[in-house]
């Protein structure tokens, strides 16, 4: 199973960036996908998760800048990001968690799988 970031880069602070995360090797349709971050000396946080139904959370730090949404046929989740700020700066990390959780369970760290990342910059 693979799980493969992209769309990370360089970008001013109020400005967007949209990630995708392509899955292989695993159908997860019936599964929650995530995303999650960790900025330089820091531990790795959650971000934003959509369930199996398309339920979806988002930290409180992100809640109205980022939309998680994913496409079932393509086997992938994105995050669309916007307004961001230098709090922002991390590598962004999407996993998988098995199960038909529902979203407000998806803030959890026990995903099964987990992505290398897409480095995301935000810099004047």
């Amino acid at each position: 199973v693979q799980l493969q970031a992209s769309g990370g880069g360089s970008v001013q602070p109020g400005g967007s960036l949209k990630l995708s995360c392509a899955a292989s090797g695993r159908d997860f349709g019936g599964h929650a996908m995530g995303w999650f971050r960790q900025a330089p000396g820091k531990d790795r946080e959650f971000v934003s998760g959509i369930s199996w139904s398309g339920g979806v959370t988002y930290s409180d730090s992100v809640k109205g800048r980022f939309t998680i949404s994913r496409d079932f046929a393509k086997n992938s989740v994105s995050l669309q990001m916007g307004r961001l700020n230098s709090e922002d700066t991390a590598v962004y990390i999407c996993a998988a968690k098995l199960g038909t959780w529902r979203s407000y369970e998806l803030n959890r760290m026990d995903y099964d799988y987990w992505g290398q990342g897409t480095l995301v910059t935000v810099s004047s």
